[in-house]
């Protein structure tokens, strides 16, 4: 057993609070970015292309992960207030919103300098777990989107929450949708004839995934619960993942052949 007494702010400079989710995205990217420059990419022209994209990822991320929590999980309280919605500071964040934000930001600006975009996609899924990572450690250390009850020895308590012993689904994310992803991720790519996209179908629909099978151990969100049976918000999002990944695979094989 375990209790979770973490401090969300990570320190203070003078009046500033720096929180730990904050600093998880910022590691997220810097780390994401430092493994495909270092690993990853080889050609020269694409290395240079995916620094200026840098910035049209971290708009989409942005904008796409606010919006989709909005949109997805909160509507009704966004539209009574509406300035809140540019309180990001407060959290609320949406993984899937902000996955759409950036294959949105991927596709115009793969359109704007003429190159494939699964080049770029290929490799934000790849490096993507490193972020999903961080995100899910600072979830844990805030005490948010806490699991159900439980009686194992490795429950944890959130006193901010209750005195209940409760599954600790943000590791568990953690260890599916940041360890586990990254390496089959990279065995993917790295295999012989590897051929370009398979990578980002492949993220789609293992990330749809282990998101099930994580929110399987969570507690559905207070204002939302559960939409049909013991479906969540985040379970019915990951399951139109995984379809959306199949068909458009064989859709994108079917025009190769």
């Amino acid at each position: 057993m375990f209790t979770n007494n973490f401090d969300p702010v990570a320190f203070s400079l003078f009046a500033f609070e720096v929180r730990w989710y904050s600093l998880s995205y910022i590691f997220g990217i810097l780390f994401g970015w430092f493994y495909c420059k270092r690993f990853l990419i080889k050609d020269k022209v694409v290395s240079t292309l995916f620094d200026d994209l840098l910035t049209y990822l971290i708009i989409g991320i942005i904008i796409g992960g606010r919006l989709g929590y909005i949109l997805f999980y909160n509507l009704k309280y966004y539209l009574n207030n509406l300035l809140e919605i540019f309180f990001i500071w407060e959290g609320g964040m949406s993984f899937h919103g902000g996955l759409i934000g950036i294959f949105i930001a991927t596709y115009v600006f793969s359109k704007k300098n003429k190159i494939n975009k699964y080049i770029f996609l290929d490799l934000i899924s790849i490096s993507a777990p490193i972020g999903i990572f961080f995100g899910r450690i600072a979830n844990f250390i805030n005490g948010e989107l806490i699991g159900k009850a439980t009686n194992k020895n490795w429950g944890v308590i959130f006193p901010e929450i209750d005195n209940t012993l409760r599954h600790p689904s943000q590791l568990y994310e953690c260890a599916l949708e940041g360890i586990v992803l990254f390496f089959l991720m990279n065995f993917i790519f790295f295999r012989k004839k590897y051929k370009t996209g398979t990578v980002s179908f492949a993220f789609l629909f293992f990330y749809g995934v282990f998101r099930f099978i994580s929110e399987i151990f969570r507690e559905p969100d207070i204002q939302l619960g559960y939409l049909i049976g013991s479906l969540s918000m985040g379970m019915l999002l990951s399951l139109i993942m995984v379809f959306v990944s199949i068909i458009y695979f064989y859709k994108v094989n079917e025009t190769k052949t």
